[in-house]
């Protein structure tokens, strides 16, 4: 069974880190990607060092992946052939810090990414969603099966029915594209709990136009609900999902 990794075996690091909620994006000081939401940080005033929790104190090995059967993982601090000459097989980002690394050298995945859940529910439904690596449909934000000519094309999110589909690399980038158009801004809910308002209107398919018909709408209010419930657990946290087509609905 592997043994966890101190944190100061890591990078030097000396304090102990706390777990936190960051409402605001944050870089990883372990993988180097972006973070939102629940995170370990450094409780001194003059020390910013926050990582992801799988960036805490990973584990030195991962014996296996539904997604890489007989792969063995090994944790590296960085790539071993330098930053940004590996990619993540499930986020198809480029590695730069803390990954794991096959020991034949064709995998790598983000400790993040190696986490995602494989498999949940769409509440107030029989829909699941399901992590897959081949898709039948495009996906809702790209318009497309493929991310690119690369080799590494990442993981999606897929319904089980099919029609609905998100490339985990598409639903990173829509996550800091609603950040930095200020779309991720602190909210409070009816218990008076701090949570994030996240605008995921980038995430709705372009072709998608104003429903008038009550089949087209439940069709979109479940588009919203599977939105709502896959970025939650892409990124461990609560998101409230908030957009002016909600307004189809009022009207």
């Amino acid at each position: 069974m592997p043994t966890l990794l101190e944190q100061n075996q890591l990078d030097g690091h000396q304090h102990e880190l706390i777990p936190a909620k960051s409402e605001v994006p944050f870089s990883c000081d372990g993988c180097k990607e972006l973070g939102f939401g629940p995170c370990y940080r450094c409780p001194e005033t003059n020390c910013n060092y926050i990582v992801h929790p799988e960036c805490h104190i990973p584990l030195p090995t991962l014996s296996s992946h539904q997604f890489f059967e007989g792969c063995y993982f090994q944790f590296h601090k960085e790539s071993p052939t330098g930053p940004g000459t590996r990619i993540c097989d499930i986020c198809a980002s480029d590695i730069h810090g803390f990954s794991y690394q096959c020991s034949d050298s064709k995998h790598d995945l983000h400790p993040h990414c190696a986490n995602l859940p494989l498999a949940f529910s769409l509440p107030d439904s029989d829909t699941n969603i399901y992590l897959r690596e081949r898709i039948r449909s495009r996906c809702l934000k790209c318009n497309s099966k493929k991310r690119s000519s690369d080799r590494v094309q990442g993981l999606s999110y897929v319904s089980s029915d099919g029609n609905l589909c998100y490339h985990v690399a598409c639903l990173n980038e829509a996550h800091v594209e609603n950040w930095r158009n200020g779309h991720l801004t602190p909210d409070v809910n009816a218990n008076g709990e701090s949570s994030r308002s996240l605008e995921l209107q980038n995430l709705v398919p372009n072709q998608v136009a104003r429903p008038r018909r009550s089949r087209a709408m439940r069709r979109l209010r479940w588009l919203f609900k599977f939105i709502k419930v896959v970025v939650s657990a892409l990124f461990g946290d609560h998101i409230t999902l908030v957009s002016t087509l909600f307004s189809f609905f009022q009207n």
